[in-house]
């Protein structure tokens, strides 16, 4: 693939039905609760792109048994508890993967040896303090080898210094969901139970009920409660135990099904179907095919299906919005608003200025490029659609961030002259992006 990609505007409407490849979340939870639990799991509908091969490879640096059937998209792992097998100052470049470096500094905290995480230099930019210092609380032992707050990190585990004891701790305004399912996914193996108290709202708090969800699946129940009264501040009890091993399915990934439901919003006359997506998936992010309804777009669910088409007449209307709960979708619904009519305006997503790059700096510099009016503050984004909805033929930049390159991607469906730079950045979650947005607007 090029160093540059041009979107071609579809030439008809299109009604089609797409599978999209599993989900990145799913697949990066189902390997660490696959290699905690005590002996072999057939993990299937497995994600294989750079973020899950960071987990992959990490796993198999500590010396997990894995096997890979990339042609069938699936992974047997045989678990060991919280036995991690190999330590010894073991160091794993975790790339840009989040899910990564989150996850597995809560379960190394388990583990027998001493073990370095690190990742690209944007990662070194993320924060991970909020993880770290709750998993202190309950006992780990952990070291930042740079600057105080960022990785690279030196985990010390049982065998050492370290461990998790039990216990309570507590995030507020949690600058990622990711940081609380590290905790809770690592919780039953600490020495008593462990108790994770989340203090007023929670950014992205859907990803923290399909953490549940799954260590559910993976035979570990959990006790949600408020505590003394107050909606806002909610208790959730870990007890000790331990995982089993299962055959487990992962689901189409609903964060990449929406550039597909975006599509066909945007498109008069056509409508898009995601196979294997149904309104009770475990991926909050399914609620986008929501949004899109709000602004005027056609919904229907199957059983296990989600079908998004065009408005009957043609016109989207633009809409107010809390994004908080899904804001991997802010960039999606950018590109969408400016083929609605008014003014779009999302707030409450904060956490976009630490993702793979500063997300609202970046829309307001590529949306304003083509011809959109954009207004940004510390955690919310206006815009306001070109006259027409006629775009101005850009070449949109994507900061090595694999949603801004899928979502841009969809404008150029509508209006010519839109050319993607670095398409290869989608290979993070989606490496076939463009030839299968090609197939399903053909």
């Amino acid at each position: 693939m090029s160093d540059v990609i041009e979107i071609q505007p579809v030439a008809a409407p299109f009604r089609k039905t797409v599978r999209v490849p599993g989900s990145k979340s799913i697949t990066n939870r189902a390997l660490p609760l696959a290699a905690l639990a005590e002996g072999p799991s057939l993990l299937t509908g497995v994600l294989f792109a750079d973020d899950t091969w960071q987990m992959i490879n990490a796993l198999q640096t500590l010396g997990y048994d894995l096997r890979m059937n990339q042609a069938q998209c699936t992974v047997e792992i045989t678990g060991r508890g919280s036995d991690i097998p190999r330590g010894n100052a073991v160091p794993i470049n975790c790339g840009n993967s989040g899910t990564t470096i989150r996850f597995l500094t809560a379960m190394l905290s388990l583990g027998h040896g001493e073990y370095i995480l690190d990742g690209v230099a944007r990662m070194r930019q993320r924060p991970i303090d909020q993880l770290v210092d709750q998993l202190k609380t309950l006992g780990a032992d952990i070291h930042y080898d740079l600057n105080a707050g960022f990785p690279p990190i030196r985990i010390k585990g049982r065998g050492l210094a370290g461990g998790l004891r039990g216990g309570g701790c507590q995030f507020a305004d949690a600058k990622s969901s990711q940081y609380i399912s590290a905790v809770l996914m690592a919780a039953p193996y600490a020495e008593s139970e462990v108790t994770v108290t989340l203090l007023g709202p929670v950014t992205s708090e859907p990803y923290v009920t399909m953490t549940l969800r799954m260590m559910e699946q993976f035979g570990v129940g959990v006790h949600l409660h408020d505590q003394c009264g107050q909606t806002l501040s909610r208790a959730i009890q870990i007890p000790t135990a331990r995982y089993k091993p299962r055959q487990y399915r992962i689901e189409p990934d609903a964060s990449n099904a929406s550039y597909f439901l975006a599509a066909a919003a945007i498109v008069p006359g056509s409508s898009i179907t995601i196979d294997g997506l149904g309104k009770n998936s475990l991926q909050g992010d399914v609620a986008f095919a929501e949004v899109l309804h709000r602004m005027g777009a056609g919904l229907e669910y199957g059983e296990n299906s989600v079908t998004v088409s065009a408005p009957t007449d043609g016109k989207l209307s633009a809409i107010e919005i809390d994004m908080n709960h899904i804001p991997d979708m802010v960039q999606t619904l950018a590109v969408v608003s400016l083929f609605a009519e008014g003014r779009t305006s999302v707030r409450n997503v904060w956490n976009l200025r630490v993702k793979e790059t500063d997300r609202l700096a970046a829309l307001e510099n590529e949306l304003k490029k083509l011809g959109a009016g954009v207004e940004t503050g510390r955690d919310w984004i206006t815009i306001t659609p070109p006259p027409q909805h006629k775009l101005s033929p850009a070449s949109i930049a994507t900061y090595d961030d694999h949603r801004m390159a899928m979502a841009f991607a969809v404008a150029g469906l509508r209006s010519p002259g839109i050319r993607i730079e670095d398409p290869k950045c989608t290979a993070k979650t989606y490496p076939d992006y463009f030839n299968d947005l090609r197939t399903a607007v053909s």
